[in-house]
């Protein structure tokens, strides 16, 4: 993937009743260095981050990624980020995209180690070719995540449900998936319920009903997940947020991982368990999530 268009964001000059922020953009040039060594998010892993998915120059669902970038800063203690100065940044970013699907990156770091302000910076770049996976399905398998259903409401401290930088384990599980034989994994608690996948949301199919898991237990609240569920509701079908076991997962009629760059990907075994594959059914929502949405 080769980054072409890269814009720093000046966080500490966003006041209140301003309407223009294009002074506080640098635009940068992707393949030069941007970062001190004294950077947090490289060091440790310390910030947060959003992907956009871009179609023919549309970024999609924007204000839910501002909103989720805003509870993760909040999640993080870090300063809450100008929704309009991050708008006209992603706008900014759209626009060097073009044609096909591209990949918009918001990131907010705790800045220099001992610094005055935190750093922001703004990324577009192609994004990959998911065909494969939207029309032939993947693979997953089941992984425990290491923590019990509860551990986020009694260890706020560890960040569950915030998009941090810090995704060295989600990584290392889809490395782990591979080495199984599988494309993806899907996280589960030490007690035996569903999660997410390392970088993507679940949905299974039970019927004419559509759940994901509940977002109680530090899942991250997936934005192609929530704008499908709106999509499915307006078809006449009925959708929810429940509480998952993993002996549940075999027994769906369907299930999906869906994310805002490859989409829906139909889910095709479980565990070497296979799994029933609509191709019609999931043609028709990834025709509406490469549809423009706001």
């Amino acid at each position: 993937m080769a980054w072409h268009f890269a814009l720093m964001i000046d966080p500490a000059d966003s006041a209140d009743g301003r309407s223009d922020f294009a002074a506080t953009f640098t635009e940068v040039d992707p393949a030069a260095p941007a970062l001190t060594v004294g950077e947090l998010s490289t060091q440790r892993g310390d910030g947060i981050f959003e992907s956009i998915g871009v179609v023919d120059g549309h970024a999609q669902e924007v204000e839910a990624h501002l909103a989720r970038l805003a509870h993760s800063a909040y999640l993080c203690d870090l300063p809450e980020p100008h929704a309009e100065q991050w708008r006209q940044a992603v706008a900014l970013a759209a626009a060097a995209c073009g044609a096909g699907e591209c990949v918009i990156k918001l990131i907010l770091s705790r800045g220099i180690e001992h610094g005055p302000t935190p750093t922001a910076w703004v990324t577009a770049a192609p994004a990959a070719d998911f065909s494969t996976a939207r029309t032939r399905g993947i693979r997953v398998v089941t992984l425990d995540r290491g923590y019990a259903l509860d551990i986020p409401a009694r260890a706020p401290w560890l960040l569950l449900g915030a998009k941090t930088l810090s995704y060295a384990v989600n990584m290392a599980a889809l490395r782990e998936a591979h080495r199984r034989g599988a494309d993806d994994a899907i996280f589960t608690t030490s007690d035996g319920f569903v999660l997410e996948a390392p970088t993507a949301s679940l949905i299974l199919r039970r019927g004419d009903v559509f759940v994901t898991p509940a977002p109680n237990a530090g899942i991250l609240h997936g934005t192609t997940q929530s704008s499908l569920f709106e999509h499915l509701a307006a078809r006449g079908f009925d959708t929810g947020y429940v509480t998952i076991g993993v002996e549940e997962l075999t027994a769906a009629d369907a299930a999906w991982l869906v994310s805002s760059v490859r989409l829906a990907a139909p889910i095709t075994a479980i565990d070497d368990v296979d799994m029933p594959m609509d191709a019609a059914f999931t043609a028709s929502i990834n025709d509406y999530l490469l549809s423009p949405r706001d």
